[in-house]
């Protein structure tokens, strides 16, 4: 019997817990209820996924269209998706340590950008933490200075950025 090929694939509600548990132990910094996964699961299945890994989930990305220059507020539910959405945005994306320097990130970066194309998006964005901001240029980001998310961007760290790559 072969082993399962590590691969991505669309989260189910029965992910949830493990999704959970990967947020608090990949992000403690930046906790967010389990609420806020479930709800962005209920209103945009088709932009949350799951790495499946040696058949356990190594990482997962939560991502929905939304206001452009308005990210949301770390945990904050967003009781709806807007009606005219201007940017395909990446809420979360973590991976463990050991799933790190697979191509999985770029993967699923490549996935969301042909899921924000099919929305009629012209751009991608999120806030970048954790020094990740390296990352995100090479797949196509810059970074956008707005005094207007300053304060959004402090509940972030101190080196977080808001990014956005032009489709």
């Amino acid at each position: 019997m072969t082993a399962k090929p590590a691969q991505w694939r669309l989260m189910t509600k029965t992910d949830l817990p493990a999704v959970n548990t990967l947020a608090a132990a990949i992000h403690p910094a930046y906790p967010e209820e389990a609420a806020v996964f479930a709800e962005r699961l209920r209103l945009y299945p088709q932009g949350c996924y799951v790495f499946e890994h040696h058949v356990k989930i190594a990482a997962y990305v939560v991502s929905h269209p939304w206001h452009d220059g308005a990210p949301p507020a770390l945990n904050a539910l967003l009781g709806g998706l807007p009606a005219k959405p201007s940017t395909y945005y990446i809420h979360d994306i973590a991976l463990l340590p050991q799933v790190r320097g697979l191509g999985a990130a770029v993967e699923i970066v490549a996935r969301l950008a042909v899921q924000a194309r099919a929305e009629s998006l012209p751009s991608l964005s999120l806030i970048a933490v954790n020094g990740s901001a390296g990352f995100w240029e090479r797949q196509g980001f810059v970074p956008v200075t707005d005094r207007m998310l300053a304060a959004k961007l402090q509940s972030y760290g101190a080196d977080a950025q808001f990014m956005v790559r032009a489709l």
